[in-house]
């Protein structure tokens, strides 16, 4: 007796014709194929550009076809949205999926064949055989989009100010050393610091000490009253009196002046940036059903909680924990050989490295508050510091742990959602 596979079944009780569309993307353009079950070519491998007309022209033609049509794609950084929003907007299933599940699928040959024909083809095969696990794109993923492409801006601009701020600490040890650590003034929600301020106006060690006490007290006082500063005179005589041990290697001079403060405009420009997006992502976030689940988890911050959200968008699109963990790099591999099997190994490191940095961001914040008992992932993480194992080790097993925990809970959170919802 033959056994009929689900797709087999499904199209047997349907009588539906399925169209498989697999898209391969590049930039500025896309491939296409069309496949029916059985390895039918419903139309050989055609490109596209990313034009209006052509793509209007293209939604169309899938429209038209009998039966029913899925349209699959690579997402592809942004290269993909164009044909993605094109043929959504005109009513036609659209499914973007990781670019590793189409790598590997299907890889039955020795031969190597890579061209956008092929490709596209290959992905209407991976169509077909997934056809009832596909996941339409809705708009709500729309925001998701948004949130990742805010979260890889939020990141870059970051690295900018962390260059600029370094750069700037630098170029001060030559004038005046020491300034970053004169107070601990917390960031301002601008995202300005006082020792930064400080250095604006005083940027050379000399404008300080040979100021005089008193003249530099006054000049202190309007500095903290114009910045809205609290003064403290006591704090005014620590630092002259600090000033006078100080060395300079650079003299007091109008081109010492200019650099260091075009310096602080820059770095200053990049801390209204990041905090504008850090801003904005925080009120995209509050607008997705998990957000206070999220937000309400240990160790998760304005900064964090809308960071993770981002990078693992819609919690659905993982069948099980051990996806999410795959698709963060963060699941232990396996390396086993004959009778040979090694229990520990590294971790993949297969998937997405922003959300990678952002769990061990987090795991870093939950070492510095100190193990909170009634939490698992902070009693998981310092139990396996406290078993000597190597830092990469229970930083990984921590991220781990704490996915595991939040698919979870938002699993739970949207299954509540919905019964609601009924």
């Amino acid at each position: 007796m033959r056994i009929l596979e689900p797709l087999q079944i499904f199209i047997l009780e349907e009588s539906v014709m399925l169209n498989a569309v697999g898209i391969d993307v590049s930039k500025g353009r896309s491939t296409v194929a069309v496949l029916q079950p059985g390895g039918v070519i419903v139309h050989k491998p055609f490109d596209v550009p990313h034009k209006s007309r052509d793509l209007h022209n293209l939604a169309q033609y899938l429209g038209s076809l009998e039966g029913d049509t899925r349209v699959v794609m690579e997402s592809t950084g942004r290269y993909h949205e164009p044909i993605r929003n094109a043929l959504s907007k005109a009513g036609l299933f659209v499914c973007t999926v990781n670019p590793h599940l189409i790598k590997n699928y299907g890889n039955n040959t020795i031969r190597k064949v890579k061209t956008d024909s092929a490709d596209a083809k290959k992905i209407a095969r991976y169509t077909l055989d997934n056809w009832a696990e596909l996941r339409e794109y809705t708009s709500m993923d729309t925001t998701r989009t948004q949130l990742k492409t805010l979260n890889s801006q939020f990141s870059f601009f970051m690295k900018q100010k962390t260059a600029a701020k370094t750069n700037l600490i630098a170029l001060l040890d030559t004038t005046y050393p020491g300034i970053n650590k004169l107070f601990d003034s917390p960031v301002r929600a601008d995202g300005s610091e006082k020792w930064v301020d400080f250095a604006y106006s005083f940027w050379h060690v000399d404008c300080v000490r040979k100021a005089g006490i008193k003249a530099f007290t006054d000049r202190y006082k309007r500095f903290c009253k114009h910045h809205g500063y609290e003064f403290q005179e006591a704090k005014a005589n620590a630092i002259y009196k600090d000033s006078k041990e100080l060395i300079a290697t650079l003299p007091k001079e109008a081109v010492y002046k200019e650099l260091i403060q075009e310096s602080i405009r820059q770095l200053n420009l990049l801390s209204e940036n990041v905090e504008h997006i850090r801003k904005t992502m925080n009120e995209q976030t509050s607008t997705l059903p998990e957000y206070n689940t999220v937000m309400n988890m240990y160790g998760v911050g304005s900064t964090f909680g809308p960071q993770l959200m981002a990078e693992i968008g819609d919690i659905s699109k993982f069948q099980h924990r051990e996806a999410l963990t795959a698709y963060a790099g963060v699941d232990p591999g396996k390396d086993d050989s004959g009778q040979v099997v090694h229990n520990s190994s590294h971790a993949s490191k297969c998937g997405s490295a922003r959300l990678r940095r952002t769990l061990y961001q987090i795991m870093t914040t939950m070492l510095q508050n100190g193990v909170k008992e009634d939490n698992a992932v902070s009693s998981f993480l310092f139990k396996k510091k406290a078993e000597n194992k190597p830092y990469l080790v229970y930083m990984t097993a921590g991220a781990n742990k704490f996915l595991r925990v939040y698919y979870g809970k938002v699993k739970e959170c949207l299954r509540n959602q919905e019964q609601a919802e009924q």
